[in-house]
């Protein structure tokens, strides 16, 4: 502010408040091209390698298929470890400390298993083609 009481526009000296227009046009438009929105500007390719249109990814669609999918998981899972117990003491003969045990290896390893599942989503296969190929894997175990 000078002594004028308005606030006024400091050189290019460095000091407070400057600014170049040379940095200004590095940065690029705040503005997308419209080419360029139609994409999901995340990175995303098709199993050939092209940009996916945002009207061809996610949505309701992919949404469905993940809640169904993990509800049905969650509903196997807990079946599963409500009757392993008694399965491991009745059948198996297991003590109830050994029964025990191993339902907690279990359980401990099913909670483990997703962070493998995370790097091979995050790296290499992308969200959907992991969660079909464990889906898969689970439910052919399970039944």
């Amino acid at each position: 502010m000078d002594s004028s009481g308005s606030y006024e526009e400091m050189g290019s000296s460095g000091n407070m408040g400057s600014f170049d227009d040379a940095a200004l046009i590095e940065e690029g438009p705040l503005l997308q091209d419209p080419l360029e929105r139609q994409y999901t500007g995340d990175g995303t390719v098709d199993y050939e390698g092209n940009p996916v249109p945002k009207e061809n990814t996610g949505g309701w669609r992919a949404c469905a298929f993940i809640l169904g999918n993990e509800c049905c998981e969650r509903l196997a899972f807990f079946g599963i470890l409500t009757n392993l117990v008694t399965y491991l003491t009745n059948k198996l003969h297991q003590g109830n400390a050994s029964a025990a045990k191993n339902v907690t290896i279990w359980q401990g390893t099913c909670y483990l298993t997703t962070l493998i599942g995370a790097v091979l989503a995050d790296t290499y296969w992308g969200r959907y083609w992991t969660i079909g190929v464990f889906s898969t894997i689970y439910f052919l175990v399970i039944g």
